[in-house]
């Protein structure tokens, strides 16, 4: 969905396509079709964005086939569709039944995440719609936080500033500009604004940036006020935004909540858990962890696990859905929009618990068309008006 922000900005909100179990091409045109499609009718409207999630054996493909860039093109085309963005964070394997940390691999030590990230950019400049602006890829915050020496982080600076220069070639060849975020996420090299200062400084702001997922900056109990002017200061743009909310328990002692927190803890993915007594923050890689009483249940925890936007879990649980509402005021509330790119990126539903996650087609699109209602209304609160899929966004 297009929106136009009081300063002429267009903004484009997406839904992400890593939700949906698909590692090769006929997969992904095969979401359009059963999801993203119906998502879009459910909404009412005449074109929804995706934010695509291609693993590195589909990438291959759409690059050593142009008919098959072609083909997707099409594809999102004639169903009312349009990716103006990629999430380039999972290389492969995202719904297998144990993720974990394999989700960092390859690192961006690693001369095949450089390659992968490129060529991610290569595919969405042959599918940017023609009056977009620019496109937008998001990619890991570098690496996990451990083992990571000096050669690795020099490594990475490396290929971050070949990111910049290949992104510019790519630019001049094909006239489309594409951006790069690095997304901070708990327990990473960089995990707040203020590693990404630290680590991402002084890269090339008209390539490289930021992606803020909001699920990590509250996880991470970041103020988003306090880290936009961050990221400002250090001249580093936010390229995309991630739309999430993280699961929060406010008094960790309750046993109730401690039952309720244990059934999301589930295997497939990691969901780093923090605190912030008197401000500094704690934590451990993993629900488990903490239910075992690895972490201080005196001060409300908040939990990696990325919830549905539109609705809380039962009591005693919450969301930091009005952490997400703060964010969305301080990126869209203000005079001048900090991000045009914005993507619900809810990859969890598979993994709620069994009387919270759908368990048909139906279900799932039900919810995600409600992630996106929800936030296409605090977008009108904001002052952004909806625009048609004709209107030019240029």
């Amino acid at each position: 969905m297009r929106f136009r922000h009081p300063d002429g900005t267009a903004v484009h909100l997406a839904y992400c396509s890593n939700v949906h179990q698909a590692e090769d091409l006929d997969g992904v045109v095969a979401q359009l079709a059963a999801y993203a499609e119906p998502v879009r009718e459910s909404l009412g409207a005449d074109l929804l964005g995706i934010g695509l999630w291609l693993a590195g054996d589909v990438v291959t493909e759409l690059t050593e086939r142009p008919d098959a860039v072609h083909r997707l093109r099409t594809e999102l085309t004639a169903r009312g569709l349009e990716t103006v963005t990629l999430n380039a964070f999972p290389y492969g394997g995202f719904h297998r039944e144990v993720v974990k940390r394999d989700v960092y691999l390859p690192d961006w030590a690693d001369p095949a995440r450089l390659r992968y990230t490129l060529d991610c950019a290569r595919v969405l400049a042959g599918l940017l719609p023609d009056d977009a602006r620019r496109g937008s890829v998001s990619t890991l915050p570098l690496a996990w936080r451990a083992p990571w020496p000096a050669a690795s982080r020099d490594a990475a600076r490396r290929a971050a500033d070949r990111l910049a220069v290949g992104l510019a070639d790519l630019e001049r060849d094909t006239g489309r500009t594409i951006r790069v975020g690095f997304e901070p996420e708990p327990g990473c090299v960089v995990e707040n604004t203020v590693q990404a200062v630290r680590e991402l400084g002084g890269v090339d702001p008209e390539r490289l940036g930021i992606c803020l997922d909001t699920c990590h900056l509250a996880v991470q109990f970041e103020e988003p006020d306090a880290a936009l002017r961050r990221l400002a200061d250090a001249g580093l743009p936010v390229v995309k935004v991630q739309a999430s909310s993280a699961l929060q328990a406010d008094d960790p002692t309750d046993p109730e909540a401690r039952q309720a927190l244990a059934r999301f803890a589930e295997p497939r993915f990691l969901h780093q858990t923090r605190t912030a007594p008197d401000g500094t923050v704690t934590g451990v890689d993993d629900l488990p962890e903490a239910l075992a009483g690895g972490l201080d249940p005196g001060s409300p925890w908040r939990v990696h696990f990325h919830a549905p936007l539109h609705a809380d879990p039962e009591p005693p649980l919450s969301t930091t859905a009005p952490e997400l509402t703060s964010a969305l005021g301080a990126l869209l509330g203000g005079p001048e929009a900090v991000c045009d790119h914005i993507e619900v990126e809810t990859y969890t539903w598979s993994v709620l618990p069994e009387h919270l996650r759908p368990h048909d087609r139906e279900g799932l699109v039900a919810g995600l068309a409600a992630e996106l209602a929800w936030a296409r209304d605090r977008f009108g609160e904001l002052g952004l008006k909806p625009l048609s899929g004709t209107e030019c966004v240029s």
